[in-house]
């Protein structure tokens, strides 16, 4: 079955005609085509896929999917959210395929996984993959299906055996995790083979040529985006961000060589334009980006700017984005309380944002939207009264300004300085306490859900046990009650929730990704996690 949806796509690249015994891949997004095709990281494996002549590769959607191989030889999945695990389960088996990696067998495709999700800590879903890719594609991908080429006639443990010495490329089923109690601490991580490395690095992409949308199509979450990436991970270093610390170093494209001629590319099929990064207006040339968008041969172009840091919103960019019928801007504060925002190596202080708030009504927006953070380690009480006022004090200093705070429930992430620190469990009071302070100002509070922060944080920082968890949530029914119900069913046989969730983890323990080394070594996290501590107030109790 071949889906109306990708009769409406605008191909950006050339895909090439497979050769007759090109390899069978099925390359999957565990949700919807209008969500999937919206994930730039998904759009470029699978045209890379596509413009290789080795390769005939198929796409599937849970809703939507291409004609498919009937004995496909790879199954890869891009995962960029924590939940989408119940969808990998559903096209598992809708393709006919054991959810586990070790009740495969030669008949199986090899499934690999790969996306900021299971790059971060795939150990929760360790168990469901036979592969997983560490990192940016651009290398890691084509080094992974040469060396597979090799021995694609091979048996499945050769060809795993041999796919684990490429760098990047996890094989899970090859390491052997030993726990102190079954619901203890891990004990030990180690290969089950003298030549299987024992620490897997994450691969990280160095050049000056960063992604752009392969296809543009009216069917995405994003309507006809044509998105652009400006920069790679953010030089700030906020102590709690996966998408700084995971992804480091910031890299930025090359005006000249990579984002004039990607956007000129995307314009002449669409106009609508997305700048994508984690801090897009730190870009060394961004005020030439934008004196270049503000071409008047691009006056029906409609620009969207992903969350832009807070002391780079001049008039000038309010101005633009206005022109390109931009009415929002989005910038991350996290929160009022200067004391906080220095554990966190938020470099910031009020006074920019009020001066954020003016330049963005200046420039003619009708609103902008600041996202907040509750539970934050080191955060006393005072602390959430200092963001109510600040807020008070933007909208005092933006009268008409249309102010909406976003806010989350802090969740340890791997790779980052606190991944050894629990959730508060004082965090859902706090996001009441602030949505009781900001409604009646007029200010639209809009709180993420506690509940589901803490599953997000439970796969966070999971280990291999959470397998059986998974399942069994999933076979009660994947709603909040399901875990607590799966927890209880197997209660003594893994650690309990309060262990993943709320327990600060001592630096001395084995991490359940001590194995997989991201970008900064473990004493270097330590090092920054002293730092944030040595500000926490003495009437800090968590």
């Amino acid at each position: 079955m071949t889906s109306s949806v990708f009769n409406s796509e605008h191909l950006l690249f050339t895909a090439a005609t497979p050769e007759n015994n090109a390899i069978p891949v099925i390359f999957a997004f565990p949700n919807t085509y209008t969500v999937g095709i919206t994930s730039l990281g998904y759009q470029i494996v699978w045209s890379t896929l596509a413009m290789r002549k080795d390769v005939q590769v198929s796409r599937l959607f849970t809703d939507n999917h291409e004609q498919l191989p009937r004995n496909p030889q790879i199954l890869g999945f891009s995962v960029s959210w924590e939940l989408d695990y119940i969808n990998i389960f559903n096209l598992l088996e809708f393709l006919e395929i054991p959810l586990r990696a070790n009740l495969r067998n030669e008949n199986h495709p090899l499934v690999f996984g790969g996306g900021p999700v299971l790059t971060a800590n795939p150990e929760p879903f360790a168990d469901f993959f036979d592969i997983i890719l560490l990192g940016d594609g651009e290398n890691l991908l084509d080094n992974f299906i040469n060396v597979y080429k090799t021995v694609h006639n091979a048996d499945r443990q050769t060809q795993l055996i041999t796919l684990s010495q490429v760098p990047g490329v996890y094989i899970p089923s090859l390491y052997h995790v030993e726990y102190v109690s079954l619901d203890g601490e891990i004990a030990s991580i180690k290969p089950i083979f003298d030549h299987v490395p024992a620490v897997i690095q994450k691969q990280t992409y160095r050049g000056n040529t960063l992604s752009a949308s392969t296809v543009v199509t009216e069917k995405a979450a994003w309507e006809s985006i044509f998105m652009v990436e400006v920069a790679r991970s953010c030089p700030e270093m906020c102590r709690f961000c996966l998408a700084s610390y995971l992804t480091l170093p910031f890299r930025t494209a090359s005006l000249e060589n990579s984002l004039i001629p990607a956007i000129e590319r995307g314009l002449k099929v669409t106009n609508r334009l997305g700048l994508l990064g984690a801090s897009v207006t730190q870009h060394p040339e961004f005020s030439d980006l934008l004196d270049y968008i503000s071409h008047p041969k691009y006056d029906d172009v409609r620009l969207s700017v992903a969350s832009v840091r807070t002391n780079t919103v001049t008039v000038k960019l309010a101005q633009t984005l206005v022109k390109r019928d931009t009415k929002s801007l989005t910038i991350a504060v996290e929160s009022g309380s200067e004391n906080l925002r220095r554990i966190i190596n938020k470099k910031l202080d009020n006074d920019e944002i009020i001066q954020c708030a003016i330049n963005a009504k200046i420039g003619g927006l009708s609103s902008l939207k600041l996202y907040g953070m509750v539970g934050i380690p080191g955060e006393i009480p005072e602390d959430l009264d200092a963001t109510v006022a600040m807020m008070k004090d933007v909208k005092k200093a933006a009268p008409g300004l249309r102010l909406t705070l976003g806010c989350s429930t802090f969740v340890p992430k791997a790779h980052t300085p606190f991944q050894w620190l629990g959730v508060n469990k004082q965090s859902e009071k706090r996001l009441q306490f602030l949505q009781k302070q900001l409604k009646p100002q007029g200010i639209d509070f809009r709180p993420e859900s506690y509940n589901w922060s803490i599953i997000q944080c439970l796969l966070s920082r999971g280990d291999r046990r959470l397998s059986d968890l998974l399942e069994l949530t999933r076979d009660f029914g994947d709603s909040l009650g399901s875990y607590k119900r799966a927890f209880k069913e197997l209660k003594g046989k893994i650690p309990d929730l309060d262990y993943y969730v709320y327990s600060n983890w001592s630096s001395e323990q084995i991490l359940p990704w001590n194995h997989l080394q991201g970008p900064l070594s473990q004493s270097t996290l330590i090092k920054h996690l002293n730092e944030a501590q040595s500000y926490f107030p003495t009437s800090y109790i968590k």
